[in-house]
């Protein structure tokens, strides 16, 4: 079994050796930490940090992927609960530019829940992944495309552009960028390892990411959707192969310290598992003195948003299988993320990175790892330990 640092407390320890098994298979390293009503009950690290040629312990920094996308909905949730922000108001209230184009009727709900019809830059834009550092570029993209659907008639997941579209909204609101907002609100006064936009400081903590799968190219995609009667110069169907291969770029350019110091808020938070279970549990209770939003503010956020649409025509041919479920920015529980059932919340992020909270029994858990091996399709081995967790909640 694999060896794990770490600690666990009395009636735990089924939890740990879940965790060793499911890692046992990992070249790389991983994180577990789980706070209950408040307090750290599981706190484990395992493997290897390959890029450094050094252990992966509980803490080392791992750029999160979209685990990053809750961390912008919670503070979007802070800024409702202080009035600033109405969850149901156009974003042109607050981003006025972003009204051109048949754009004035998308609310911040329909952005939080991915169902803006931007789930890509426009795929004549011809941004690629290191435009992507370039916050004012995006922004200016996204107030000028047209929707790639009706907003609100369907849903598909804002893979890149979630983050820049709500981060957006925040600076506007705030004056400052969502990566400073979240220093000054979020992680010091919760003393988290979380950031997003990291501090050249910090870089040397990061263990990068790595995947054994190779990635798929653009003329290997328009291959795949043609396979499947899809017209491939559908500008739907052209902005899907196109968002799925900068996201893949994206990812790769997250490996260089560039692209951890830049703020991109759907995908390069970086932290550990300790700072997304302790974030999650002041979401459903005080931490330390400290509690982030509200119960009557968390149901809000709960209320499912999407289980009622489907994918937009004519990629609605794939909404079959365990689609994702949204809140208003939180994942809500599916087949192949199952979390601790149906009241939980939280968000995984690519590769197999895992954030949740269950305010029933009062869990929060952090799952943090480097190597890439969740396809986001099917359930992931390595979180085998939430079964045991869930056994320990009933």
């Amino acid at each position: 079994m694999m060896n794990v640092e770490g600690t666990v407390a009395p009636g735990f320890e089924r939890v740990r050796d879940a965790f060793a098994a499911a890692q046992a298979n990992d070249v790389g390293g991983a994180q577990l930490c789980v706070y209950r009503n408040g307090k750290i009950v599981v706190d484990l690290a395992a493997g290897t940090d390959v890029a450094n040629s050094r252990p992966y312990n509980r803490d080392t920094l791992t750029v999160l992927m979209s685990c990053t996308k809750a961390v912008v909905a919670i503070c979007c949730h802070m800024l409702a609960e202080r009035g600033l922000l109405d969850l149901h108001a156009p974003v042109a209230r607050y981003w006025p530019e972003f009204a051109r184009n048949g754009k004035e009727s998308i609310t911040i709900a329909h952005l939080l829940s991915h169902s803006a019809g931007l789930m890509s830059f426009d795929p004549d834009g011809k941004l690629g992944a290191a435009d992507t550092l370039d916050w004012n570029k995006c922004t200016a993209s996204l107030a000028e495309m047209a929707p790639l659907w009706k907003p609100g008639t369907a849903y598909m997941y804002h893979f890149i552009t979630y983050g820049y579209l709500l981060g957006e909204v925040i600076r506007r609101i705030t004056g400052r960028s969502v990566g400073t907002f979240l220093a000054d609100e979020v992680a010091t006064p919760l003393a988290l390892d979380l950031w997003i936009g990291l501090p050249a400081s910090e870089d040397a903590r990061v263990a990068p990411h790595f995947r054994s799968v190779p990635v798929v190219d653009a003329a290997t995609l328009r291959r795949q959707f043609a396979g499947f009667g899809l017209d491939v110069e559908n500008r739907l169907v052209r902005a899907i192969i196109y968002t799925l291969t900068t996201t893949d770029d994206l990812i790769e350019l997250m490996t260089q310290p560039r692209g951890r110091a830049a703020e991109v808020p759907a995908g390069n938070g970086i932290g550990n598992a300790r700072a997304l279970a302790k974030l999650y549990a002041a979401c459903i209770g005080e931490v330390d003195g400290k509690r982030l939003i509200s119960d009557a503010t968390l149901r809000r956020a709960c209320v499912p948003q999407t289980d009622s649409l489907r994918g937009p025509p004519p990629l609605d041919v794939f909404s079959g299988g365990s689609p994702q479920r949204f809140g208003l920015g939180f994942e809500l529980p599916r087949d192949i993320v199952p979390m601790l059932g149906p009241g939980s919340f939280g968000h995984p992020g690519a590769g197999g990175r895992l954030g949740f909270a269950d305010p029933d029994s009062g869990f929060a858990c952090g799952y943090a790892c480097n190597q890439l091996l969740w396809d986001g399709l099917t359930p992931e081995p390595r979180w085998s330990w939430c079964t045991a967790l869930r056994e320990i909640a009933l």
